[in-house]
């Protein structure tokens, strides 16, 4: 668990930090939400998501690698932590369940070759 609370943390001043990168802003009028594309200095994708017009988080946000692998994907309902967020590095896949902005469950796979197996 305190694993987990430190990639929530590292995923919130990540995106804290790229506050300062190079962006592109576009209000969606179908939606009402700002879409906003966050880049690395290397112009490569560093973060996709969406941001209420009260600026609160909301929807799929992805993170990205310097060269563009996925890192992050976490999901936020007008600001708060929901559902599945996945994170990526070279040997695991983390998956945390978030219920009521809040630590529901954690589980972890090795990655082999392809394919993900469960510890």
């Amino acid at each position: 668990m305190k694993k987990s609370i430190l990639f929530s943390i590292a995923f919130l001043i990540a995106v804290v930090s790229y506050a300062q990168q190079e962006r592109d802003l576009k209000l969606n009028k179908d939606t009402n939400l700002i879409e906003v594309v966050y880049y690395h200095d290397n112009g490569v994708v560093s973060q996709t998501g969406a941001y209420t017009t009260d600026g609160k988080l909301q929807g799929e946000w992805l993170s990205f690698d310097t060269e563009g692998k996925k890192q992050v994907s976490a999901n936020y309902d007008n600001g708060k932590k929901v559902g599945k967020w996945f994170f990526w590095n070279e040997t695991t896949l983390k998956e945390v369940d978030y219920n009521n902005n809040a630590i529901a469950n954690i589980s972890e796979w090795e990655v082999k070759a392809p394919v993900a197996v469960r510890n």
